[in-house]
């Protein structure tokens, strides 16, 4: 496979896990975990609506130094959806894009994941593990 040459579809992971933005921190962490996964898209009525990061999700948990019980964390942690802590103005790509296209993006914006979209239709995500495994190819 010419790398020069490759798609997004060609790297990207295909349907990935998608959740709503009622979802809360606690689901959607133990998901990242489950599937070995860093970012989340958040679909709303058939409708790509955000994103949501590990980052995003260690960022809103309470800090170690909390005075917090452990009850009254899992309950805060519990109320708190991901559609609190999403990311909204999103950038995307098809699946038809260039892989240096979407690598590109990627840095210009300095994030490590894009949805891949037909149309309205989430089909996929490209993240900067794709992008390593590309190039890890081109030099094999």
């Amino acid at each position: 496979m010419d790398i020069k040459k490759s798609q997004v579809k060609d790297w990207m992971t295909p349907n990935p896990v998608a959740i709503t933005p009622q979802t809360n921190l606690p689901k959607a962490h133990q998901l990242m975990k489950e599937y070995k996964v860093r970012r989340l898209p958040i679909v709303d009525n058939g409708r790509l609506v955000g994103i949501v990061t590990l980052g995003d999700i260690r960022e809103a948990s309470p800090s170690d130094a909390t005075s917090l019980s452990i009850y009254e964390l899992n309950y805060l942690l519990s109320n708190l959806t991901v559609k609190d802590i999403m990311t909204k103005d999103l950038h995307m790509v098809g699946a038809e894009t260039s892989l240096h296209d979407a690598a590109a993006l990627m840095l210009e914006k300095k994030i490590g994941g894009l949805p891949v979209m037909d149309g309205d239709s989430l089909v996929g995500i490209i993240t900067e593990s794709d992008i390593f495994r590309a190039v890890v190819e081109m030099f094999k």
